[in-house]
């Protein structure tokens, strides 16, 4: 009798549990919780304390780690900082909105450029806003600014769902900082000089050639040849001076605060953006996209920082961001909000490992993981941290080995603000609340396919019966030198041409066996091999069957700088102001 009342209590208990937990989660979701991102930009993962580094103090994100959900398979939808936040924005695979490259550039170049996110693409922000959520994104954007004139403001967070944004429309570069070498890309130079002298030659010999006779052409052709001619010629000068001009400037909506920005006191009005919008928006519910400089070169750090980490520059770089992280908690709880803010925390993909500086290392550390920055397969390109806290609706101090992706923030989120997602296109994110809350066990996501710009190159399959994480590379980079684990001198790892091999049979790694892809299988020694790639070749014809023509938005056009789309403070060219009180502001 004891025994069967103990179970018929034990039942009724759990089934309690169950209901209440339940009840719990949809009364968060009934009162709309309040959303906060954190995204690093270029953060190893091997970067953090709570995913093993004993040497970086993060104290602020070990927090999170504790009080919340750990991913240790949290994976990036591509290794370049403009795709892979397209893919956040969006929960579609890069390759979808036209965000993906089929040439060397696979990130936008300049403010000044065409191509950005487009604006049929409905962001998770869009989405809240429609439910009622005041949205702001604080810091880097990276997704364009204008199409067809310097104040259309097309790709422009505004454009894109938030209601506020405060940042840098482009990324940090070494072109931001005096006395470091320039970033921009050599060889888009070396081919914006060529362009101009070919140009110039036609002009040459067009006008010669009608003065003479020799050619029957009309002047408005050869005017035309000119004005591309100077287009090109202009681009080609200003990728030397005009830099830290035309890229780094910061904005408030549409308005630009600094042209050139003042590295010196970029932290501190980051973080008073951040705090400020918290307490402006105390009485919910909102969103708000902290989107960090940090960590990527020119590693700007301001002085209470400098020299205080046991790896350098970049250590303090990090210890800094983290601190920053901390600070904004401190705002939440300081307002009372904590318990009812779903809060986030991840980087946009691996550590960049060519970064350096002679001997000193200015990217981050993979971990045990292969590759980096820029390598569309290798686990190091792709593998970031992934955190989320929720008090009262999480479990604390829970790790979860199944994997995962930035693609799921965006149907997580709109699942838990009562939004719904678009119909008319392809997710591929998938809703992750089951899963972070032990309701299921496993993650929904069967296959994970890797991109480098628009050339697949890895993909993953989660037999989820065995338990089995199989991954088959069909490309992958040439190191420079050979055996180096990275391409060094060359700024980034490409995806096609003379520097990548092509693996047929593919490179089948088990990662639950190799996470550090050390051994790859063959017939011979993994007996499911023929079948893994069969199951694999499945999957990507019918991925590609889903996939449907757009604009690139990274074509060489896109990414070219254009005059007439300059974000420019003053008389253009001549753009520069300061409207943050030219007064250095202290952390």
């Amino acid at each position: 009798v004891s025994l069967l009342y103990f179970r018929r209590h034990l039942v009724l208990a759990l089934t309690s549990c169950v209901f209440w937990n339940t009840l719990g989660v949809s009364a968060a979701t009934d009162s709309k919780p309040n959303i906060l991102l954190f995204l690093a930009d270029d953060l190893g993962i091997g970067d953090i304390g709570c995913y093993g580094n004993s040497t970086i103090r993060t104290p602020n994100v070990d927090r999170l780690a504790r009080e919340g959900v750990k991913l240790t398979q949290h994976i990036a939808a591509a290794p370049l900082c403009t795709p892979s936040r397209a893919a956040f924005l969006t929960g579609r695979y890069p390759i979808r909105s036209g965000m993906a490259s089929s040439n060397r550039y696979r990130a936008l170049q300049w403010n000044a450029g065409s191509g950005g996110l487009p604006a049929n693409e409905t962001t998770f922000a869009r989405l809240l806003q429609q439910q009622g959520y005041t949205t702001g994104v604080i810091g880097k954007w990276h997704q364009g600014v204008n199409c067809e004139s310097f104040s259309d403001h097309c790709h422009h967070p505004l454009n894109h769902g938030f209601d506020y944004f405060y940042g840098m429309p482009f990324t940090l570069l070494n072109n931001c900082q005096e006395n470091k070498p320039p970033e921009l890309d050599a060889a888009l130079q070396a081919k914006l000089w060529l362009y101009s002298q070919i140009i110039a030659l036609a002009v040459f010999t067009l006008a010669a050639g009608r003065v003479t006779g020799l050619l029957s052409i009309s002047w408005k052709i050869t005017a035309c040849f000119t004005l591309v001619g100077c287009i090109f010629f202009i681009s080609w000068y200003s990728s030397y001076g005009f830099v830290q001009y035309w890229n780094c400037i910061l904005m408030r909506n549409h308005a630009i605060t600094e042209q050139p920005m003042r590295l010196e006191r970029t932290a501190s009005l980051m973080l008073k953006e951040a705090v400020s919008f918290i307490k402006r928006n105390k009485q919910g519910p909102f969103l708000l996209f902290v989107s960090f400089l940090h960590v990527h070169t020119p590693l700007f750090t301001t002085a209470k920082f400098l020299r205080k980490s046991r790896h350098g520059l970049y250590g303090d770089n990090v210890e800094e961001m983290d601190w920053m992280v901390g600070k904004i908690l401190d705002a939440l709880d300081k307002e009372g909000l904590k318990n009812n803010t779903l809060t986030y925390f991840a980087s946009d993909h691996g550590g960049h490992l060519e970064a350096q500086d002679g001997s000193a290392q200015l990217g981050g550390w993979n971990g045990i993981y292969k590759g980096g920055k820029g390598m569309g397969g290798w686990e190091g390109g792709i593998r970031v941290p992934g955190i989320f806290r929720w008090p009262g609706v999480l479990p604390a101090g829970i790790v979860i080995d199944e994997p995962t992706s930035l693609l799921d923030i965006y149907p997580t989120i709109i699942h838990l603000t009562g939004g719904t997602l678009p119909q008319d296109r392809v997710i591929d994110g998938r809703n992750l609340m089951p899963l972070l809350q032990g309701r299921v066990q496993q993650s929904e996501h069967e296959f994970l396919f890797h991109y480098c710009g628009s050339y697949l190159h890895a993909v993953r399959w989660h037999q989820k019966d065995s338990g089995a994480l199989w991954k088959a590379h069909y490309v992958t980079p040439i190191f420079h030198p050979p055996g180096a684990g990275a391409c060094y001198g060359k700024g980034i790892c490409p995806c096609f041409g003379e520097g990548v091999t092509h693996h047929d049979p593919p490179l089948l790694f088990e990662l639950s066996q190799d996470p550090s892809e050390a051994k790859p299988l063959t017939g011979e020694t993994e007996p499911l091999f023929d079948m893994v790639i069969e199951k694999i070749g499945r999957a990507i014809e019918e991925h590609r069957r889903t996939l449907t023509p757009v604009p690139e938005q990274l074509s060489f056009y896109n990414i070219m700088w254009k005059p007439w789309l300059q974000p420019c403070c003053g008389t253009f060219p001549f753009c520069w102001c300061d409207k943050e009180g030219g007064t250095t502001h202290s952390l």
